[in-house]
């Protein structure tokens, strides 16, 4: 391959804070937001134009859609963020749960309020693009942008990124599996036109449970039992069907999945039904090939449901995620790894930060929470190998297969960001090194704002 030589250059530092966040997903705003609520000068960095990663720039609105009537919740913000949405008009019920479905358009509002009440100092449109290093400790991050580099400067800085690009550049150990064994990427989308009467007819004519994902391609599942009779907004039929008349080509049955609400207003939402395998979400030339593929799917996807589906005859697309969403990359080689066995039989620790429904949805399992278990998320996972200054949070913590498949969950991604963000500010006041901060006052402060550790 050839290379260049890129010449030096000074960089201008245009900001300097006490806790930078960098990504705003569900693990980056909910970090961001408790790190300022915690008394501490917060600065979060997002590439996008907007806050609040797989809800508003992919479309994922189902966060909580695991909640039945006996779960035990981990509270705080990561429930902030369904109720917020909810109290300002921006949800309504899930098909599948007594959770609200988030509207991905509305959230980029109320993400916008929620930064701006806890006083964060937001930079939009700027990318992550190197770690600022003295020695093995991160002092900041440089940025890209249409105002070309830019260099941030901060105490303790939080990566949110999701696939560990601050950690891994600035030299944490991380791993990641072969493409193959990648959970599969999604297109997420919705359409209008819907005749909501018909189509809810139509589902009560044939409703469909979790039993039957066991349809094929990668809708072959584990579950305890419990989960087979329970109702499911999936729908594979009118997919098999348009393979049979040659609609969509055969070696395409992964198209399935579920969708999220049928509105009033003829719209159906959140659709979960494009998933594309040996997609690496580091490699930018997968992204592109993949973007495309996926939506190609889609459109074969809405094709079928108007053929084949009640009340979807006259649907039409109404609009696709910003990006795809990716649900497993780079995983940091943190200090704690969490296992298959804590998120199964429900872990407990000392130094947890949080707590997440007993909740595993991915390669070929799928668990819910309907009998009150939970697991609890240590500090320790939070903390990156031989880098200092730096903390984890969301779906890049460290984690073995299974556990990946809890803790990647956007509810809990928030549950590990409200534990690192306060983490990261307890650690710029009382000038302490990250993995040395009192774990009980960060248990304290968990519970000064509304989440549990325990």
């Amino acid at each position: 391959m050839r290379t260049i030589l890129e010449p030096a250059r000074q960089i201008d530092v245009i900001h300097e804070t006490d806790v930078l966040v960098v990504g705003s997903g569900p693990g980056g705003l909910s970090a961001a937001l408790a790190a300022a609520r915690a008394g501490v000068e917060v600065c979060l960095v997002e590439r996008y134009g907007c806050f609040g990663g797989n809800i508003t720039a992919v479309g994922v609105e189902g966060m909580h859609w695991y909640r039945h009537e006996a779960t035990v919740e981990s509270d705080g913000i990561a429930r902030e963020f369904e109720n917020a949405a909810k109290d300002a008009g921006f949800a309504v019920p899930e098909s599948q749960s007594l959770s609200y479905e988030i509207d991905s358009e509305g959230f980029k509002l109320v993400a916008d309020r929620m930064v701006e009440e806890a006083g964060i100092h937001a930079m939009l449109h700027r990318s992550f693009v190197a770690p600022i290093m003295e020695g093995n400790r991160i002092t900041g991050i440089i940025t890209e942008s249409k105002a070309g580099r830019e260099a941030i400067l901060a105490k303790v800085v939080v990566d949110a990124t999701g696939d560990a690009d601050v950690a891994h550049r600035a030299g944490a150990p991380t791993s990641k599996a072969p493409r193959e064994d990648l959970m599969a990427a999604s297109v997420m989308f919705h359409v209008a036109g819907l005749d909501k009467a018909r189509f809810v007819e139509g589902i009560k004519q044939d409703p469909q449970t979790y039993a039957d994902w066991g349809g094929g391609g990668e809708w072959n599942i584990e579950t305890t039992g419990k989960e087979d009779s329970m109702f499911s907004p999936f729908l594979h039929k009118p997919f098999a069907q348009a393979i049979k008349a040659g609609m969509i080509p055969a070696h395409l049955n992964t198209i399935a999945g579920t969708w999220g609400a049928a509105h009033d207003t003829g719209e159906l939402t959140y659709m979960n039904l494009i998933h594309l395998a040996n997609c690496d979400g580091t490699d930018p030339d997968d992204l592109t090939a993949n973007e495309i593929e996926g939506r190609r799917q889609a459109m074969l996807a809405i094709e079928a449901l108007r053929a084949y589906t009640p009340g979807c005859e006259n649907i039409r697309l109404r609009n696709f995620g910003m990006t795809l969403g990716i649900r497993d990359t780079r995983k940091v080689d943190t200090n704690y790894i969490m296992t298959e066995t804590d998120v199964r039989e429900q872990a407990r620790f000392d130094d947890s930060i949080g707590i997440f429904p007993e909740f595993i949805d991915g390669y070929g399992v799928l668990i819910l929470p309907t009998t009150g278990r939970y697991f609890e998320i240590p500090y320790r996972n939070l903390l990156p190998k031989k880098i200092k200054g730096l903390l984890v949070s969301g779906r890049a913590t460290g984690g073995e297969k299974i556990a990946h498949a809890a803790t990647r969950n956007m509810a809990c991604c928030a549950v590990i960001g409200q534990g690192a963000g306060i983490a990261a500010a307890l650690a710029t006041k009382s000038n302490a090194e990250l993995d040395a901060v009192d774990i009980t006052a960060i248990q304290q402060e968990l519970k000064r704002q509304g989440a549990r550790a325990h």
